[in-house]
């Protein structure tokens, strides 16, 4: 595969060439290594396009993974406690966890554990691959990688997703690259507020 377009948030791209140089040859090399032609094994049930042999987005994101853990990327997670008192989750957002769950009960309120996890972190740089439904993209962006840059665990997030030219050849609901940047752009230059790289791939 190749990366046919990105788009650099908030700097997220110079980051990494300034300071992750070799992170960010890695995720190239990863792309290029693809074999976009072997995931074409999907046959259509839809109506419009019966039979017809597709790219699968499983076997897309089975050999990203297996590329990217053979480089030592690897699955990381933040906890911390939610609660229904917005006030007071502002005021414990930046505790470590264990404090959150303190001044939760310590205010009457019942804490609730919850998590983010993200699939692929090296060296501060967190990886999602999204060639699953389009709903997920915006969670990436506005969530995981928010959360983790937030949490002081990552400097930069990086999103892959299929440009228009793939997914068009994919199963209807999956997300694609224009589209995305179109959303972040529409929010505004500063949001979200966590500098990413979004990758276009194609064959």
């Amino acid at each position: 595969m190749r990366i046919a377009a990105q788009y650099s948030h908030l700097n997220g791209l110079e980051f990494l060439l300034v300071h992750k140089r070799q992170l960010w040859e890695e995720i190239q090399d990863v792309v290029r290594r693809v074999d976009a032609e072997a995931c074409r094994t999907k046959v259509s049930r839809e109506k419009r396009i019966r039979g017809k042999l597709l790219y699968s987005p499983k076997e897309m994101n089975r050999r990203f993974a297996e590329l990217l853990k053979s480089q030592g990327w690897r699955e990381n997670r933040i906890n911390y406690w939610v609660t229904r008192d917005i006030r007071l989750i502002r005021q414990t957002l930046t505790l470590p966890p264990e404090q959150q769950k303190h001044e939760i009960e310590q205010a009457g309120q019942e804490p609730i554990f919850s998590y983010n996890q993200t699939d692929f972190v090296k060296d501060r740089v967190a990886i999602e691959v999204q060639f699953g439904k389009y709903a997920f993209v915006a969670y990436d962006l506005f969530v995981k990688h928010l959360a983790f840059y937030v949490g002081d665990k990552i400097d930069v997030g990086v999103e892959i997703l299929p440009t228009k030219t793939l997914q068009s050849q994919m199963s209807s609901g999956v997300p694609y690259y224009e589209a995305e940047i179109y959303n972040v752009a529409r929010q505004g230059r500063g949001v979200p507020a966590v500098p990413l790289v979004i990758l276009g791939v194609e064959p």
